[in-house]
């Protein structure tokens, strides 16, 4: 038993959007490949991540959160709100406060990716 102040569920959101940068990050590494083999990390560009999949890129990264998105399995679907900039949980009490904040690589650069849980 366990007592009634242990918010089990506030701890699996702020597991599950620590996994969803984890992934993030692990996508754009990919892609990063996908752009180098294809010659195409200046700029902005697009790139065959798969047959049936093409993604946005900056500089050999995703632009955005929504392109990073294609190439990303975030199941259920329900439980994400994809903001172009960000991917928020939407059970969270404050759904802005539960989320990773993405930015596009800059020129040379890597992609920042910023992770906040107080509101999951």
């Amino acid at each position: 038993a366990l007592p009634k102040f242990v918010d089990l569920s506030s701890d699996a959101r702020t597991g599950v959007m620590k996994g969803v940068e984890a992934s993030m990050r692990g996508a754009n590494t990919m892609l990063y490949g996908k752009a180098a083999s294809q010659n195409k990390l200046s700029g902005a560009q697009t790139i065959s991540a798969t047959s049936t999949i093409s993604v946005g890129i900056t500089n050999g990264y995703a632009t955005d959160t929504t392109e990073l998105a294609k190439v990303m399995d975030l199941s259920p679907s329900g439980d994400f709100n994809n903001t172009g900039s960000a991917i928020q949980h939407n059970g969270a009490t404050t759904v802005a406060s539960c989320q990773v904040a993405y930015t596009a690589a800059g020129a040379g650069g890597t992609p920042n990716y910023v992770t906040t849980t107080s509101g999951c």
